[in-house]
Protein backbone atom coordinates (compact mmCIF):
# COMPACT_ATOMS: atom_id res chain seq x y z
CA UNK A 1 0.00 0.00 0.00
CA UNK A 2 1.22 3.40 -0.83
CA UNK A 3 0.90 6.36 1.21
CA UNK A 4 -2.20 7.74 -0.71
CA UNK A 5 -3.58 4.16 -0.07
CA UNK A 6 -3.06 4.18 3.50
CA UNK A 7 -3.75 8.08 4.21
CA UNK A 8 -7.72 6.91 1.85
CA UNK A 9 -8.58 4.52 4.15
CA UNK A 10 -8.19 5.84 7.69
CA UNK A 11 -10.18 8.32 5.87
CA UNK A 12 -12.57 6.09 5.27
CA UNK A 13 -12.29 4.31 8.42
CA UNK A 14 -13.13 7.24 10.56
CA UNK A 15 -15.83 9.21 8.75
CA UNK A 16 -16.83 6.48 6.23
CA UNK A 17 -18.15 7.09 2.56
CA UNK A 18 -20.82 9.72 3.10
CA UNK A 19 -21.10 13.11 0.83
CA UNK A 20 -20.71 16.30 2.61
CA UNK A 21 -18.10 18.17 4.10
CA UNK A 22 -15.52 16.96 6.60
CA UNK A 23 -18.17 17.36 9.75
CA UNK A 24 -20.02 14.20 8.08
CA UNK A 25 -19.88 10.60 9.28
CA UNK A 26 -21.66 7.11 8.42
CA UNK A 27 -23.15 5.73 11.55
CA UNK A 28 -21.14 3.05 11.13
CA UNK A 29 -17.52 4.51 10.85
CA UNK A 30 -15.54 4.83 13.95
CA UNK A 31 -16.82 8.54 14.51
CA UNK A 32 -20.52 6.89 14.64
CA UNK A 33 -19.49 4.50 16.74
CA UNK A 34 -17.42 6.17 19.03
CA UNK A 35 -20.02 9.33 19.71
CA UNK A 36 -20.31 8.40 23.46
CA UNK A 37 -16.69 8.70 24.36
CA UNK A 38 -16.51 12.32 22.00
CA UNK A 39 -19.73 13.75 23.93
CA UNK A 40 -17.66 12.51 27.43
CA UNK A 41 -15.05 14.27 25.98
CA UNK A 42 -16.89 17.45 24.96
CA UNK A 43 -18.45 17.69 28.17
CA UNK A 44 -15.28 17.30 29.86
CA UNK A 45 -13.91 20.56 27.74
CA UNK A 46 -17.31 22.49 28.74
CA UNK A 47 -17.17 22.08 32.42
CA UNK A 48 -13.40 23.26 32.25
CA UNK A 49 -13.75 26.17 30.03
CA UNK A 50 -16.88 26.84 32.31
CA UNK A 51 -13.94 28.17 34.89
CA UNK A 52 -12.07 30.35 32.87
CA UNK A 53 -14.67 33.12 32.53
CA UNK A 54 -15.91 34.93 35.55
CA UNK A 55 -19.25 34.55 35.01
CA UNK A 56 -18.75 31.02 34.88
CA UNK A 57 -18.96 31.06 39.10
CA UNK A 58 -22.45 31.46 38.80
CA UNK A 59 -22.94 28.28 36.81
CA UNK A 60 -23.43 24.77 38.54
CA UNK A 61 -21.99 22.46 36.76
CA UNK A 62 -23.85 19.57 37.75
CA UNK A 63 -26.23 20.16 34.98
CA UNK A 64 -24.16 20.30 32.16
CA UNK A 65 -22.96 17.23 33.09
CA UNK A 66 -25.43 15.76 33.57
CA UNK A 67 -27.15 16.40 30.57
CA UNK A 68 -23.70 15.19 29.00
CA UNK A 69 -24.07 11.69 30.86
CA UNK A 70 -27.65 11.44 29.95
CA UNK A 71 -26.97 12.02 26.34
CA UNK A 72 -23.80 9.66 26.24
CA UNK A 73 -26.28 7.07 27.76
CA UNK A 74 -28.56 7.68 24.81
CA UNK A 75 -26.43 7.52 22.33
CA UNK A 76 -24.79 4.25 23.61
CA UNK A 77 -27.99 2.47 23.73
CA UNK A 78 -30.93 3.79 22.21
CA UNK A 79 -28.96 5.34 19.33
CA UNK A 80 -26.38 2.87 19.07
CA UNK A 81 -25.96 1.74 15.59
CA UNK A 82 -26.64 -1.92 14.65
CA UNK A 83 -24.69 -3.98 13.21
CA UNK A 84 -24.56 -7.37 11.88
CA UNK A 85 -21.27 -8.56 13.30
CA UNK A 86 -18.35 -7.38 15.17
CA UNK A 87 -16.69 -4.12 13.86
CA UNK A 88 -13.65 -3.29 14.28
CA UNK A 89 -12.62 0.71 14.70
CA UNK A 90 -9.85 2.90 14.53
CA UNK A 91 -8.20 0.68 12.29
CA UNK A 92 -8.48 -2.18 15.25
CA UNK A 93 -7.59 -0.50 18.30
CA UNK A 94 -11.07 -0.68 19.76
CA UNK A 95 -14.09 -2.69 18.89
CA UNK A 96 -17.78 -2.49 18.57
CA UNK A 97 -20.89 -5.32 18.92
CA UNK A 98 -23.57 -6.40 20.48
CA UNK A 99 -21.81 -6.70 24.16
CA UNK A 100 -19.96 -3.17 23.89
CA UNK A 101 -23.68 -1.54 24.05
CA UNK A 102 -24.44 -3.53 26.95
CA UNK A 103 -21.44 -3.10 29.09
CA UNK A 104 -21.28 0.89 27.97
CA UNK A 105 -24.94 1.18 28.60
CA UNK A 106 -24.67 -0.13 32.40
CA UNK A 107 -21.37 1.80 32.93
CA UNK A 108 -23.15 5.61 31.79
CA UNK A 109 -26.19 4.00 33.44
CA UNK A 110 -24.15 3.98 36.74
CA UNK A 111 -21.91 7.21 35.85
CA UNK A 112 -26.02 8.94 35.35
CA UNK A 113 -26.90 7.92 38.95
CA UNK A 114 -23.51 8.39 40.59
CA UNK A 115 -23.75 12.17 39.18
CA UNK A 116 -27.33 12.51 41.14
CA UNK A 117 -26.61 10.81 44.25
CA UNK A 118 -23.29 13.51 44.25
CA UNK A 119 -26.38 16.52 44.28
CA UNK A 120 -28.68 14.61 46.79
CA UNK A 121 -25.99 14.29 49.16
CA UNK A 122 -24.31 18.15 48.69
CA UNK A 123 -20.59 16.39 49.22
CA UNK A 124 -19.25 18.66 46.23
CA UNK A 125 -19.13 22.35 47.26
CA UNK A 126 -19.20 24.91 44.16
CA UNK A 127 -15.68 25.64 43.93
CA UNK A 128 -14.46 21.43 43.79
CA UNK A 129 -17.53 20.36 41.63
CA UNK A 130 -15.69 20.97 38.04
CA UNK A 131 -12.69 19.20 39.18
CA UNK A 132 -14.19 16.16 40.62
CA UNK A 133 -16.82 16.12 37.52
CA UNK A 134 -13.52 15.93 35.47
CA UNK A 135 -11.83 13.52 37.23
CA UNK A 136 -15.03 11.23 37.34
CA UNK A 137 -15.89 11.82 33.70
CA UNK A 138 -12.19 11.22 32.27
CA UNK A 139 -12.22 7.73 34.70
CA UNK A 140 -15.70 6.94 32.61
CA UNK A 141 -14.26 7.27 29.58
CA UNK A 142 -10.86 5.11 29.91
CA UNK A 143 -13.51 2.53 31.30
CA UNK A 144 -15.31 2.98 28.23
CA UNK A 145 -11.73 2.17 26.38
CA UNK A 146 -11.75 -0.79 28.29
CA UNK A 147 -14.77 -2.64 27.13
CA UNK A 148 -14.44 -1.96 23.56
CA UNK A 149 -10.17 -2.34 23.39
CA UNK A 150 -9.09 -5.08 20.63
CA UNK A 151 -5.13 -4.35 20.91
CA UNK A 152 -2.41 -4.98 24.12
CA UNK A 153 -1.59 -0.91 23.92
CA UNK A 154 -5.38 -0.01 23.99
CA UNK A 155 -5.71 -2.35 26.91
CA UNK A 156 -2.74 -0.55 29.05
CA UNK A 157 -3.77 2.83 27.81
CA UNK A 158 -7.30 2.31 28.67
CA UNK A 159 -6.43 1.15 32.37
CA UNK A 160 -4.47 3.95 33.06
CA UNK A 161 -7.10 6.11 31.50
CA UNK A 162 -9.16 4.78 34.27
CA UNK A 163 -6.73 4.46 36.84
CA UNK A 164 -5.38 7.79 37.14
CA UNK A 165 -8.11 10.15 37.85
CA UNK A 166 -9.69 6.89 40.11
CA UNK A 167 -6.92 8.08 42.70
CA UNK A 168 -7.17 11.68 42.76
CA UNK A 169 -10.94 10.85 43.80
CA UNK A 170 -10.44 8.47 46.43
CA UNK A 171 -8.81 11.88 48.07
CA UNK A 172 -11.63 14.02 47.59
CA UNK A 173 -11.58 14.85 51.27
CA UNK A 174 -8.86 16.62 51.10
CA UNK A 175 -9.08 17.89 55.25
CA UNK A 176 -9.04 14.01 56.06
CA UNK A 177 -5.57 12.04 56.43
CA UNK A 178 -6.89 8.47 56.00
CA UNK A 179 -7.97 9.82 52.64
CA UNK A 180 -4.98 10.81 51.49
CA UNK A 181 -3.24 7.93 52.81
CA UNK A 182 -5.61 5.63 50.63
CA UNK A 183 -4.95 7.64 48.00
CA UNK A 184 -1.47 6.96 47.89
CA UNK A 185 -1.63 3.49 48.86
CA UNK A 186 -3.83 3.17 45.85
CA UNK A 187 -1.93 5.45 43.31
CA UNK A 188 1.24 3.10 44.33
CA UNK A 189 -0.34 -0.15 44.30
CA UNK A 190 -1.81 1.08 41.30
CA UNK A 191 1.42 2.04 39.39
CA UNK A 192 3.34 -1.59 40.33
CA UNK A 193 0.57 -3.65 38.72
CA UNK A 194 0.76 -1.03 35.41
CA UNK A 195 4.40 -1.90 35.42
CA UNK A 196 3.90 -5.83 35.42
CA UNK A 197 1.02 -5.83 32.97
CA UNK A 198 3.29 -3.78 30.60
CA UNK A 199 5.95 -5.96 30.66
CA UNK A 200 3.37 -8.98 29.91
CA UNK A 201 2.29 -7.17 27.23
CA UNK A 202 5.75 -6.42 25.59
CA UNK A 203 6.08 -10.17 26.30
CA UNK A 204 3.35 -11.21 24.41
CA UNK A 205 3.72 -8.87 21.90
CA UNK A 206 7.52 -9.67 21.05
CA UNK A 207 6.27 -13.47 21.13
CA UNK A 208 3.68 -13.22 18.12
CA UNK A 209 5.06 -10.14 16.19
CA UNK A 210 1.51 -8.25 16.75
CA UNK A 211 -0.47 -6.79 19.76
CA UNK A 212 -3.46 -6.74 18.05
CA UNK A 213 -5.98 -9.38 19.95
CA UNK A 214 -7.52 -11.05 16.93
CA UNK A 215 -4.09 -11.35 14.94
CA UNK A 216 -2.73 -12.93 18.32
CA UNK A 217 -5.25 -15.55 18.66
CA UNK A 218 -4.91 -16.42 14.67
CA UNK A 219 -0.79 -16.45 15.26
CA UNK A 220 -1.25 -18.50 18.27
CA UNK A 221 -3.59 -21.44 16.68
CA UNK A 222 -1.10 -21.90 13.58
CA UNK A 223 2.17 -22.11 16.24
CA UNK A 224 0.72 -24.00 19.51
CA UNK A 225 0.72 -27.28 18.69
CA UNK A 226 4.35 -27.04 17.66
CA UNK A 227 5.47 -24.15 20.08
CA UNK A 228 8.78 -24.72 22.06
CA UNK A 229 9.04 -24.98 25.80
CA UNK A 230 10.89 -21.86 25.92
CA UNK A 231 8.26 -20.10 24.01
CA UNK A 232 5.42 -21.56 26.29
CA UNK A 233 6.96 -20.52 29.51
CA UNK A 234 7.16 -16.97 28.22
CA UNK A 235 3.26 -17.17 26.65
CA UNK A 236 2.35 -18.75 30.57
CA UNK A 237 4.58 -15.89 32.52
CA UNK A 238 3.23 -13.24 30.08
CA UNK A 239 -0.87 -14.48 30.69
CA UNK A 240 -0.25 -14.28 34.44
CA UNK A 241 1.22 -10.82 34.30
CA UNK A 242 -1.83 -9.24 31.93
CA UNK A 243 -3.92 -10.58 34.61
CA UNK A 244 -1.85 -8.87 36.98
CA UNK A 245 -2.86 -5.48 35.68
CA UNK A 246 -7.17 -6.70 35.14
CA UNK A 247 -6.63 -8.40 38.71
CA UNK A 248 -5.71 -4.97 39.91
CA UNK A 249 -8.98 -3.11 38.41
CA UNK A 250 -11.39 -6.04 39.95
CA UNK A 251 -9.69 -5.86 42.97
CA UNK A 252 -9.18 -9.75 42.81
CA UNK A 253 -6.90 -11.47 45.53
CA UNK A 254 -4.32 -11.06 46.05
CA UNK A 255 -4.30 -8.00 44.16
CA UNK A 256 -6.63 -6.46 46.45
CA UNK A 257 -5.40 -4.32 49.34
CA UNK A 258 -6.09 -1.19 48.18
CA UNK A 259 -9.68 -2.02 48.21
CA UNK A 260 -10.55 -1.79 51.88
CA UNK A 261 -8.00 1.04 52.44
CA UNK A 262 -9.15 3.36 49.82
CA UNK A 263 -12.85 2.86 50.26
CA UNK A 264 -12.45 3.67 53.97
CA UNK A 265 -10.53 6.76 53.20
CA UNK A 266 -13.00 7.93 50.53
CA UNK A 267 -16.05 9.18 50.23
CA UNK A 268 -19.15 7.03 50.05
CA UNK A 269 -20.27 8.69 45.98
CA UNK A 270 -16.81 7.53 45.19
CA UNK A 271 -17.17 4.12 46.29
CA UNK A 272 -20.38 3.86 44.31
CA UNK A 273 -18.52 5.10 41.42
CA UNK A 274 -15.33 2.64 41.72
CA UNK A 275 -17.42 -0.43 42.85
CA UNK A 276 -20.13 -0.19 40.18
CA UNK A 277 -18.57 1.38 36.96
CA UNK A 278 -14.75 -0.13 37.71
CA UNK A 279 -16.38 -3.30 38.05
CA UNK A 280 -18.17 -3.62 35.23
CA UNK A 281 -14.79 -1.75 33.20
CA UNK A 282 -12.53 -4.38 34.61
CA UNK A 283 -14.90 -7.76 34.21
CA UNK A 284 -15.58 -6.62 30.21
CA UNK A 285 -11.98 -5.98 29.63
CA UNK A 286 -11.18 -9.09 31.38
CA UNK A 287 -13.61 -10.99 28.64
CA UNK A 288 -12.28 -8.93 25.73
CA UNK A 289 -8.45 -10.30 26.95
CA UNK A 290 -9.52 -13.66 27.18
CA UNK A 291 -11.45 -13.81 24.22
CA UNK A 292 -8.64 -11.78 22.30
CA UNK A 293 -5.79 -13.94 23.12
CA UNK A 294 -7.67 -17.48 23.48
CA UNK A 295 -10.38 -17.55 21.09
CA UNK A 296 -10.06 -17.45 17.39
CA UNK A 297 -13.07 -15.39 16.03
CA UNK A 298 -13.82 -14.50 12.22
CA UNK A 299 -12.68 -11.23 11.26
CA UNK A 300 -16.22 -9.25 11.57
CA UNK A 301 -16.65 -6.02 9.57
CA UNK A 302 -14.13 -2.90 9.51
CA UNK A 303 -16.00 0.59 10.07
CA UNK A 304 -16.60 2.94 7.42
CA UNK A 305 -16.35 -0.31 4.81
CA UNK A 306 -19.71 -1.53 5.21
CA UNK A 307 -21.71 0.44 2.99
CA UNK A 308 -18.66 1.14 0.71
CA UNK A 309 -19.12 1.96 -2.86
CA UNK A 310 -16.29 3.40 -4.77
CA UNK A 311 -12.95 4.83 -3.67
CA UNK A 312 -10.13 2.90 -1.67
CA UNK A 313 -9.77 -1.22 -1.92
CA UNK A 314 -13.51 -2.87 -0.31
CA UNK A 315 -12.83 -4.55 2.97
CA UNK A 316 -13.50 -8.02 0.22
CA UNK A 317 -10.36 -7.35 -1.62
CA UNK A 318 -8.29 -6.35 1.19
CA UNK A 319 -9.27 -9.66 2.56
CA UNK A 320 -8.16 -11.24 -0.99
CA UNK A 321 -4.96 -9.38 -1.05
CA UNK A 322 -3.88 -11.31 2.61
CA UNK A 323 -4.10 -7.67 4.00
CA UNK A 324 -6.25 -6.98 7.37
CA UNK A 325 -7.93 -3.43 7.11
CA UNK A 326 -8.46 -4.28 10.59
CA UNK A 327 -5.40 -4.74 12.62
CA UNK A 328 -3.72 -1.35 12.09
CA UNK A 329 -2.13 0.42 8.96
CA UNK A 330 0.91 -1.09 9.70
CA UNK A 331 0.15 -4.62 10.60
CA UNK A 332 -0.60 -7.90 8.10
CA UNK A 333 -1.55 -10.88 8.09
CA UNK A 334 1.42 -12.21 6.12
CA UNK A 335 2.69 -13.74 8.96
CA UNK A 336 0.03 -16.10 9.05
CA UNK A 337 -0.69 -19.04 7.38
CA UNK A 338 -3.08 -18.41 4.26
CA UNK A 339 -4.42 -22.05 3.92
CA UNK A 340 -4.96 -21.49 8.09
CA UNK A 341 -6.32 -17.96 7.71
CA UNK A 342 -8.96 -19.32 5.29
CA UNK A 343 -9.75 -21.77 6.86
CA UNK A 344 -10.07 -19.84 10.35
CA UNK A 345 -11.98 -16.72 8.73
CA UNK A 346 -14.99 -19.90 7.84
CA UNK A 347 -15.33 -21.40 10.95
CA UNK A 348 -13.51 -19.19 13.76
CA UNK A 349 -13.09 -21.82 16.01
CA UNK A 350 -11.59 -24.74 13.74
CA UNK A 351 -7.91 -24.42 15.20
CA UNK A 352 -7.54 -26.46 18.74
CA UNK A 353 -6.77 -23.83 21.32
CA UNK A 354 -7.26 -26.01 24.19
CA UNK A 355 -4.41 -26.12 26.25
CA UNK A 356 -4.34 -21.84 25.99
CA UNK A 357 -8.01 -21.65 26.81
CA UNK A 358 -7.66 -24.07 29.77
CA UNK A 359 -4.52 -21.97 31.12
CA UNK A 360 -7.09 -18.90 31.31
CA UNK A 361 -9.80 -20.95 32.56
CA UNK A 362 -8.08 -22.11 35.25
CA UNK A 363 -5.83 -19.08 35.78
CA UNK A 364 -9.22 -17.27 36.40
CA UNK A 365 -11.12 -19.83 38.52
CA UNK A 366 -8.18 -19.97 41.08
CA UNK A 367 -8.73 -16.38 41.24
CA UNK A 368 -12.08 -16.27 41.38
CA UNK A 369 -12.19 -18.96 44.64
CA UNK A 370 -9.40 -16.92 45.91
CA UNK A 371 -11.51 -13.20 45.73
CA UNK A 372 -14.64 -14.78 46.98
CA UNK A 373 -13.29 -16.74 49.81
CA UNK A 374 -10.88 -13.90 51.10
CA UNK A 375 -13.44 -11.45 50.33
CA UNK A 376 -16.68 -12.79 52.50
CA UNK A 377 -13.63 -14.07 55.36
CA UNK A 378 -13.04 -10.78 55.60
CA UNK A 379 -15.68 -8.85 56.20
CA UNK A 380 -16.64 -10.65 59.27
CA UNK A 381 -14.37 -8.29 61.77
CA UNK A 382 -14.94 -4.97 60.07
CA UNK A 383 -16.62 -2.21 62.32
CA UNK A 384 -17.25 0.02 59.43
CA UNK A 385 -19.69 0.22 57.03
CA UNK A 386 -17.87 1.07 54.11
CA UNK A 387 -14.77 -1.29 55.02
CA UNK A 388 -17.66 -3.95 55.28
CA UNK A 389 -18.81 -3.19 51.73
CA UNK A 390 -15.39 -3.42 50.28
CA UNK A 391 -14.88 -6.79 51.27
CA UNK A 392 -18.46 -7.47 50.11
CA UNK A 393 -17.69 -5.80 46.62
CA UNK A 394 -13.89 -8.08 46.57
CA UNK A 395 -16.28 -10.96 47.40
CA UNK A 396 -18.72 -10.24 44.22
CA UNK A 397 -15.90 -9.48 42.14
CA UNK A 398 -14.63 -13.33 42.58
CA UNK A 399 -18.45 -14.59 42.18
CA UNK A 400 -18.42 -12.59 38.34
CA UNK A 401 -14.75 -14.03 37.51
CA UNK A 402 -16.47 -17.78 38.01
CA UNK A 403 -18.79 -16.56 34.09
CA UNK A 404 -15.24 -16.75 32.62
CA UNK A 405 -13.78 -20.31 32.92
CA UNK A 406 -17.01 -21.94 31.82
CA UNK A 407 -17.06 -19.13 28.65
CA UNK A 408 -12.96 -20.67 28.16
CA UNK A 409 -14.23 -24.06 28.27
CA UNK A 410 -17.14 -23.80 26.24
CA UNK A 411 -16.03 -21.45 23.63
CA UNK A 412 -14.23 -24.34 21.38
CA UNK A 413 -16.74 -26.70 21.10
CA UNK A 414 -20.17 -25.30 22.05
CA UNK A 415 -19.86 -21.70 21.83
CA UNK A 416 -23.67 -21.18 22.23
CA UNK A 417 -23.78 -22.72 26.14
CA UNK A 418 -20.49 -19.76 26.11
CA UNK A 419 -22.35 -17.34 24.91
CA UNK A 420 -25.09 -17.62 28.14
CA UNK A 421 -22.57 -18.19 30.51
CA UNK A 422 -21.13 -14.23 29.39
CA UNK A 423 -24.87 -13.24 29.36
CA UNK A 424 -25.16 -14.84 33.10
CA UNK A 425 -22.62 -12.23 34.20
CA UNK A 426 -24.29 -9.58 32.04
CA UNK A 427 -27.04 -10.56 33.79
CA UNK A 428 -25.44 -10.29 37.26
CA UNK A 429 -23.65 -6.88 36.21
CA UNK A 430 -27.07 -5.65 35.96
CA UNK A 431 -28.37 -6.38 39.56
CA UNK A 432 -25.14 -5.69 40.77
CA UNK A 433 -25.48 -1.95 39.22
CA UNK A 434 -28.88 -1.60 41.49
CA UNK A 435 -28.32 -3.50 44.84
CA UNK A 436 -24.34 -2.60 45.41
CA UNK A 437 -25.15 1.68 43.79
CA UNK A 438 -28.22 1.68 46.27
CA UNK A 439 -26.37 0.28 49.18
CA UNK A 440 -23.70 2.36 49.48
CA UNK A 441 -25.85 5.46 48.37
CA UNK A 442 -28.16 4.54 51.54
CA UNK A 443 -24.70 5.07 53.53
CA UNK A 444 -23.94 8.66 52.14
CA UNK A 445 -27.41 9.83 53.08
CA UNK A 446 -27.17 8.50 56.64
CA UNK A 447 -23.82 9.66 57.35
CA UNK A 448 -25.31 13.19 56.40
CA UNK A 449 -27.52 13.03 58.90
CA UNK A 450 -25.66 10.69 61.60
CA UNK A 451 -22.03 12.16 60.83
CA UNK A 452 -20.86 8.30 61.32
CA UNK A 453 -20.26 5.02 59.38
CA UNK A 454 -19.44 2.44 62.09
CA UNK A 455 -21.94 -0.05 62.25
CA UNK A 456 -22.07 0.08 65.89
CA UNK A 457 -23.33 3.53 65.07
CA UNK A 458 -26.46 2.12 63.10
CA UNK A 459 -27.84 0.66 66.07
CA UNK A 460 -31.52 0.38 66.13
CA UNK A 461 -32.47 3.05 63.09
CA UNK A 462 -35.51 1.02 62.20
CA UNK A 463 -37.53 3.09 65.24
CA UNK A 464 -36.47 6.58 63.42
CA UNK A 465 -36.45 5.89 59.43
CA UNK A 466 -37.84 2.44 58.88
CA UNK A 467 -38.10 2.99 55.38
CA UNK A 468 -34.63 3.36 54.47
CA UNK A 469 -33.50 0.65 56.86
CA UNK A 470 -36.19 -1.73 54.91
CA UNK A 471 -34.32 -0.62 51.75
CA UNK A 472 -31.04 -1.21 53.33
CA UNK A 473 -32.01 -4.47 54.35
CA UNK A 474 -33.45 -5.27 50.93
CA UNK A 475 -30.26 -4.60 49.17
CA UNK A 476 -27.72 -6.57 52.05
CA UNK A 477 -30.16 -9.50 51.37
CA UNK A 478 -29.87 -9.13 47.10
CA UNK A 479 -26.26 -8.93 48.29
CA UNK A 480 -26.51 -12.53 49.62
CA UNK A 481 -28.26 -13.38 46.73
CA UNK A 482 -31.50 -15.13 48.60
CA UNK A 483 -34.95 -14.83 46.47
CA UNK A 484 -37.17 -12.76 45.86
CA UNK A 485 -34.79 -10.92 45.06
CA UNK A 486 -32.48 -9.72 42.31
CA UNK A 487 -29.34 -10.87 43.64
CA UNK A 488 -30.43 -14.43 43.49
CA UNK A 489 -30.79 -14.24 39.80
CA UNK A 490 -27.81 -12.96 39.08
CA UNK A 491 -25.81 -15.78 40.84
CA UNK A 492 -28.09 -18.16 39.53
CA UNK A 493 -27.55 -17.11 35.95
CA UNK A 494 -23.46 -17.72 36.83
CA UNK A 495 -23.57 -20.87 38.55
CA UNK A 496 -25.71 -22.31 36.46
CA UNK A 497 -22.99 -21.40 33.57
CA UNK A 498 -20.92 -23.52 35.89
CA UNK A 499 -23.08 -26.41 35.72
CA UNK A 500 -23.76 -26.64 32.17
CA UNK A 501 -20.24 -26.36 31.29
CA UNK A 502 -19.17 -28.98 33.61
CA UNK A 503 -21.83 -31.43 31.95
CA UNK A 504 -20.86 -30.36 28.44
CA UNK A 505 -16.85 -30.57 29.15
CA UNK A 506 -16.55 -32.65 32.09
CA UNK A 507 -14.16 -30.69 33.44
CA UNK A 508 -13.85 -31.04 37.13
CA UNK A 509 -12.49 -27.50 37.88
CA UNK A 510 -16.01 -26.29 36.68
CA UNK A 511 -17.80 -28.08 39.54
CA UNK A 512 -15.50 -27.00 41.84
CA UNK A 513 -16.13 -23.71 41.35
CA UNK A 514 -19.54 -23.70 41.77
CA UNK A 515 -19.38 -25.32 45.03
CA UNK A 516 -16.88 -22.58 46.26
CA UNK A 517 -19.42 -20.57 45.33
CA UNK A 518 -22.30 -22.01 47.04
CA UNK A 519 -20.35 -22.52 50.13
CA UNK A 520 -19.01 -18.94 50.01
CA UNK A 521 -23.12 -17.48 49.68
CA UNK A 522 -23.72 -19.31 52.90
CA UNK A 523 -20.86 -18.03 54.65
CA UNK A 524 -21.63 -14.13 54.00
CA UNK A 525 -25.25 -14.56 55.46
CA UNK A 526 -23.75 -13.65 58.85
CA UNK A 527 -21.99 -10.61 58.16
CA UNK A 528 -24.95 -9.05 56.29
CA UNK A 529 -26.90 -10.43 58.51
CA UNK A 530 -25.34 -8.92 61.17
CA UNK A 531 -26.19 -5.58 59.97
CA UNK A 532 -29.70 -5.79 59.46
CA UNK A 533 -30.11 -7.17 63.24
CA UNK A 534 -27.78 -3.87 64.63
CA UNK A 535 -30.35 -1.55 62.96
CA UNK A 536 -33.20 -3.58 63.95
CA UNK A 537 -33.01 -5.89 67.08
CA UNK A 538 -30.13 -4.05 68.87
CA UNK A 539 -31.20 -0.35 70.92
CA UNK A 540 -30.60 3.02 69.91
CA UNK A 541 -26.97 4.03 70.26
CA UNK A 542 -26.13 6.02 73.36
CA UNK A 543 -23.80 8.35 70.70
CA UNK A 544 -26.75 9.30 68.21
CA UNK A 545 -29.19 11.56 68.17
CA UNK A 546 -32.51 11.21 65.91
CA UNK A 547 -32.32 10.23 62.34
CA UNK A 548 -34.39 12.29 60.03
CA UNK A 549 -34.43 10.53 56.99
CA UNK A 550 -37.98 9.82 55.64
CA UNK A 551 -38.39 8.27 52.74
CA UNK A 552 -40.97 11.43 51.63
CA UNK A 553 -38.06 13.31 50.40
CA UNK A 554 -35.57 13.76 47.32
CA UNK A 555 -33.24 11.06 49.24
CA UNK A 556 -35.98 8.77 49.60
CA UNK A 557 -37.16 8.93 46.36
CA UNK A 558 -33.57 7.90 44.93
CA UNK A 559 -33.06 5.36 47.17
CA UNK A 560 -36.56 3.83 46.35
CA UNK A 561 -35.67 4.38 42.51
CA UNK A 562 -32.82 2.40 43.46
CA UNK A 563 -34.49 -0.09 45.64
CA UNK A 564 -37.50 -1.30 43.46
CA UNK A 565 -35.45 -2.94 40.25
CA UNK A 566 -33.74 -4.81 43.01
CA UNK A 567 -36.94 -6.44 43.95
CA UNK A 568 -38.69 -6.07 40.04
CA UNK A 569 -35.97 -7.58 38.05
CA UNK A 570 -36.74 -10.92 40.14
CA UNK A 571 -39.57 -11.15 38.51
CA UNK A 572 -38.46 -9.93 35.26
CA UNK A 573 -35.33 -11.81 34.69
CA UNK A 574 -36.62 -13.09 31.40
CA UNK A 575 -36.47 -9.90 29.73
CA UNK A 576 -32.99 -9.05 31.10
CA UNK A 577 -31.85 -12.66 30.25
CA UNK A 578 -32.85 -11.87 26.64
CA UNK A 579 -31.32 -8.82 26.14
CA UNK A 580 -28.09 -9.97 27.83
CA UNK A 581 -27.92 -12.98 25.55
CA UNK A 582 -28.40 -10.38 22.82
CA UNK A 583 -25.65 -8.77 23.98
CA UNK A 584 -23.16 -11.77 24.51
CA UNK A 585 -24.16 -13.23 20.84
CA UNK A 586 -21.43 -11.29 18.66
CA UNK A 587 -18.05 -12.12 20.86
CA UNK A 588 -17.35 -15.00 19.42
CA UNK A 589 -18.52 -14.59 15.68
Amino acid sequence: MNLHEIVSQLILNTRGDVPGGWWAFSPASSVGVFLPEITLSATIVLILLVRVFSWGRWIDVFWPVLAGSILALFLASVHAPAVAQRMEFFTGLLVYDSFSIYMRSLLLLAVVLVVVLTKLTGILNHEEAPDIYTLVLGATLGMCLMISANHLLMVFLAVEMASVPSYALVAIMKQRARASEAALKYAVYGAATSGVMLYGISLVAGLVNSAHLPTIARVLAERLPDLPGDEAMILTLAALMIMVGVAFKLAAVPFHFWCPDAFEGATAEVNAFLSVASKTAALGLLIRVAIGIGVVVPPGLTAGQITQTNGPPSLHEHRSAGLSPAIGLAETRGRISPSLDSGLAETGRSADMAPLQGLLGKLVALLAMLTCTLGNLAAYGQSNIKRLLAYSTIAHAGYMMMAIPPMMALAGQHPDLAERAVAGLGVYLAVYLFMNLGAFSIVAFLRNVMHSEQIDDYAGLFRHCPGVVICLSLMLFSLLGIPPLAGFVGKFAVFASLVEGYKATGQGYLLLLFLVGGANTALSLFYYLRVVKVMTLDPDASTRGLVPLPLVSLPGFFIVALTLPTVILFFAWEFLNQYALRAAQQLLG
